[in-house]
């Protein structure tokens, strides 16, 4: 006789997904269940730290949480999602190389994150980059630090100018954090060209409401702002982009800004290839309905064995805090509803009750720059060095699995003797551009030239003769 255990299915391996996988992992008897997570990337990225990359604050592997490593017995597939047929409890698992295939589960735990959402504004799709990857942030970096490189080597003008100059649009957390950490990281670059002025790096960032940072108070946010002024970033408030063609940000005011460098913040949508790709119940933002115990569906009703956490899911926040009465889209909900989530799926394989979903948010920090940083927790609001002490702190601790936390403290303990590195990697996105350029190649096949037929060159030398 042969007996089959549950099989978990995870689609997504970020915050919510991994922490889900790691702890079933902790929480299922030996043979109680077969877990699975898919994800096109073989690892987490822990996003908050996305911007001290870009600033050169932290190496790019240490953000990142190897699946394989860390996940020892769950199975891990590098593949999309790209169909949910939850009514045959059915997923379509694509790979990157080889056939699509089925996979059956006999519980779902969607947790596909988000995508940067952006407008159909001219240019954008073409000249920006987000910030919701680590490839992204190595590219920001690598982009400051080479354009630093270029203008060193132009006249003072124009074009030098653009080449310094970075625009930011979003005045969300991410977007303010990147904002501060690479006007820090350009003015601490300084030193290394004494032929580049402070007055020549631009930093601009573009705001289509009133204020930044909606996530404190209104008089932090100004503090904020102030602070931002004194070192030398401007915002743009109530002002939206236009265009971004030909290396020119156009905004509403009429302002005209020469870049080489935009970085689009401003929002975030559920995971559409999951979520559109799916049967299960989407509510009207796009994101797929989720009760407070995490399972899919409304307070009235459930889809028996699916459940969602994290960005792309809309679970009920029960403390009446988040916005539209649901929790915002962020990493401390996430890695909560993913521990939490492991218990519930595992309450229900054990014929027990999931439990809701509850917290209430610690506050909110933000890291500004070297030594400098704001944070707000209710009323109590904390601003510049011992703020920043919060954030490397908070996140710190944050950060999944000791190894990982071990490499993150150990990049600010070298840099804090040593300075960051400041040597742009670009390269790397066409590692094989000095191979090409040097590799001999087979040298062009000369023409072929047609055998000489004896009848036709004696019948020339006879019309020769007859005609002289």
């Amino acid at each position: 006789m042969t007996t089959t255990v549950p099989k978990i299915l995870v689609v997504g391996g970020g915050y919510a997904g991994f922490y889900t996988a790691w702890k079933l992992e902790k929480h299922l008897r030996k043979g109680e269940a077969e877990v699975t997570i898919v994800d096109p990337l073989p690892y987490m990225t822990y996003q908050p730290f996305l911007p001290e990359v870009a600033a050169g604050e932290i190496e790019a592997r240490h953000v990142v949480v190897g699946l394989r490593r860390h996940l020892k017995r769950t199975r891990v597939v590098i593949a999309k999602i790209t169909g949910i047929d939850h009514a045959t409890k059915t997923a379509t698992i694509t790979p990157e190389v080889g056939e699509p295939w089925q996979e059956q589960y006999d519980q779902i735990v969607v947790t596909a994150g988000a995508v940067s959402r952006t407008f159909p504004i001219p240019g954008i799709a073409e000249n920006a980059i987000g910030l919701k990857t680590i490839e992204e942030a190595v590219a920001i970096r690598d982009r400051i630090l080479t354009n630093f490189d270029r203008a060193a080597n132009l006249p003072p003008g124009p074009e030098r100018e653009r080449l310094l100059t970075v625009v930011v649009v979003g005045g969300g957390f991410a977007g303010i954090e990147v904002l501060a950490e690479t006007r820090a990281f350009a003015s601490a670059l300084l030193k290394s060209y004494p032929n580049l002025t402070f007055d020549e790096t631009h930093f601009h960032l573009i705001e289509a409401m009133g204020r930044i940072m909606p996530e404190v108070s209104l008089k932090t946010s100004e503090w904020v702002l102030k602070d931002l002024a004194k070192r030398g970033a401007y915002v743009h408030l109530d002002t939206q982009v236009k265009g971004a063609v030909d290396s020119n940000v156009e905004l509403s005011t009429g302002v005209v800004i020469p870049t080489d460098l935009i970085i689009w913040t401003a929002g975030v949508m559920a995971n559409p290839t999951v979520v559109r790709g799916g049967d299960l119940p989407v509510e009207e933002r796009g994101r797929i309905q989720t009760r407070a115990d995490l399972r899919v569906g409304t307070p009235e009703d459930f889809v028996e064995g699916a459940w969602a956490a994290g960005d792309v899911a809309a679970v009920p926040d029960l403390t009446g805090g988040g916005v539209g009465g649901f929790c915002v889209p962020n990493a401390q909900h996430a890695v909560r509803q993913g521990k939490l989530l492991a218990k519930n799926v595992v309450a229900v394989l054990r014929g027990e009750d999931p439990k809701e979903y509850f917290h209430k948010n610690l506050g909110a920090v933000a890291g500004l720059g070297l030594y400098n940083g704001v944070f707000q927790s209710g009323k109590l609001a904390l601003k510049g060095f011992i703020a920043w002490i919060a954030h490397r702190g908070y996140h710190g601790l944050a950060m999944p699995t000791f190894e990982r936390k071990f490499r993150v403290v150990g990049d600010w303990w070298q840099n804090f003797w040593l300075g960051r590195d400041n040597v742009s990697t670009e390269t790397l996105q066409n590692p094989r551009r000095v191979f090409e350029e040097f590799a001999a190649r087979p040298r062009p096949a000369a023409p072929e030239t047609p055998p000489i037929d004896p009848k036709s060159v004696a019948a020339e030398k006879t019309g020769k003769v007859a005609a002289s």
